[in-house]
């Protein structure tokens, strides 16, 4: 259901069960998360997340879920919360493709995620009203933060779906393409980004945390910029780059 591959720096992670448009239950998030460990030891510099057939993911997969019997904080603090945590800390440039239905724990994954280009086919938003339940996977943190209350809560309790353009319009994520062209300008993107400063990326990927999640003023968030220059001055990419700035060649960067 998970497949991960490495090629020239770059993982590939796939979520791969097309027949349920890609839906995750527990093993899929504990493999998921090996995914993404495994990634990591690789020593990758740059990761795409992405899904196979029609969708990205439609969300947690209920089709045997007994609401009777289903361990609802173990499922999302036991297993979601820190996949997300994982996802998000990863330590280096992540990208996804948002293609076709990206609803619940799909959502939750973009989040996640530093960078995400959507399909014009996408559909996201939240369907939760049809089964009773609330919204989760940090989509009323998206909603609210870049929508405000009242445009979240009419979404969360009409159900609709924005399509692709229209989430990215509303600046939930990074830029919309057409479906036939999203994967390939994802994975040349990150691409483009292995072979960065990567250190620099997440020093500035740590900025950004810090900035969305503590609400850092302009002097904090110049105090944390002298810190994270500092340390990247001992760097062997910032040697490197004012070196090929100054002999005028392009820099090859190694990542520390």
């Amino acid at each position: 259901m998970i497949d991960m591959s490495v090629a020239d720096g770059v993982a590939e992670v796939v979520l791969n069960r097309p027949e349920a448009l890609n839906a995750l239950d527990e093993q899929a998030l504990r493999d998921l998360a090996v995914a993404y460990d495994d990634a990591a030891q690789a020593g990758v510099r740059a990761l795409v997340l992405r899904g196979h057939g029609r969708a990205f993911c439609a969300g947690r997969d209920v089709s045997r879920v007994d609401p009777a019997t289903d361990d609802v904080p173990g499922y999302l603090d036991g297993l979601l919360t820190p996949l997300l945590r994982r996802i998000a800390s990863f330590p280096a440039p992540t990208f996804a493709v948002a293609h076709g239905a990206c609803l619940g724990v799909g959502l939750g994954l973009l989040i996640a995620t530093d960078v995400v280009y959507v399909a014009d086919t996408a559909r996201i938003g939240s369907p939760f009203a049809a089964l009773g339940a609330a919204l989760d996977s940090g989509g009323h943190w998206l909603f609210v933060e870049r929508l405000g209350s009242h445009k979240a809560l009419d979404l969360i309790y009409s159900g609709r779906l924005m399509s692709g353009e229209e989430a990215v319009a509303a600046g939930l994520f990074s830029r919309v393409l057409p479906e036939a062209q999203v994967a390939d300008a994802v994975l040349g993107a990150a691409r483009t980004a292995a072979a960065g400063p990567t250190a620099a990326f997440l020093a500035s990927k740590m900025i950004v945390t810090r900035l969305r999640d503590e609400r850092m003023s302009v002097w904090e968030t110049m105090a944390a910029e002298v810190v994270a220059q500092t340390q990247l001055s001992g760097t062997e990419d910032y040697r490197e780059g004012f070196a090929a700035f100054q002999q005028k060649r392009s820099a090859r960067f190694v990542g520390h």
